[in-house]
């Protein structure tokens, strides 16, 4: 009987702790976080326009254009493709993303396209971009809104978010915040 006890009381011990303890803890964690575990909203004049952890669908070329979205940026059901890089048909999608970036880039060089604006990111939600794939846009950018490069250049350049704790992950643009800051200029 004593060789039953013990598992039994194990079971219970991780059940409290499996469906009570850490549900609440993460969700303790989640009310310290920004937004308070609802998302962090990006507000304009007092009105929601976006949210800053999830990707937005930008497609007219006075503005900064994220990675492509599998799931055509609807965060109801986030997914990438299950298509392989051999897949005609990926393939074809890639090089279709890559042809729009050239047409609407003139001075850019398909070379110099980096894999992130042609490729979607695992969730297809990815709301940043690297500052290479930022700066790539800034050309056609500053063309379409008659402002100066440079000053295009520095908007990009204080948009820079550097590694979390400066060692863990890459330099990012969220393009959220750089198309409003890039809509504040006069």
């Amino acid at each position: 009987m004593k060789s039953f006890l013990i598992p039994i009381r194990l079971t219970v011990v991780f059940i409290l702790i499996c469906s009570i303890v850490y549900p609440l803890l993460i969700g303790f964690a989640g009310k310290l976080a920004p937004g308070g575990g609802k998302g962090e909203t990006v507000k304009v004049n007092g009105r929601v326009v976006g949210y800053a952890n999830v990707g937005q669908k930008f497609t007219e070329d006075k503005y900064f254009q994220g990675r492509p979205s599998a799931v055509d940026y609807n965060a109801a059901g986030s997914g990438g493709s299950n298509k392989g890089p051999s897949n005609p048909d990926y393939l074809q999608t890639v090089q279709d993303r890559i042809d729009t970036i050239l047409v609407h880039n003139s001075a850019v060089k398909k070379e110099d396209i980096p894999a992130e604006m042609v490729t979607a990111s695992g969730s297809g939600l990815d709301p940043d971009l690297s500052p290479a794939s930022a700066y790539l846009q800034v050309k056609r950018i500053a063309a379409v809104r008659g402002i100066a490069e440079e000053k295009v250049k520095a908007l990009v350049s204080a948009q820079i978010q550097g590694p979390l704790l400066g060692m863990f992950g890459p330099s990012k643009v969220n393009v959220l915040r750089l198309n409003i800051s890039l809509d504040e200029i006069k």
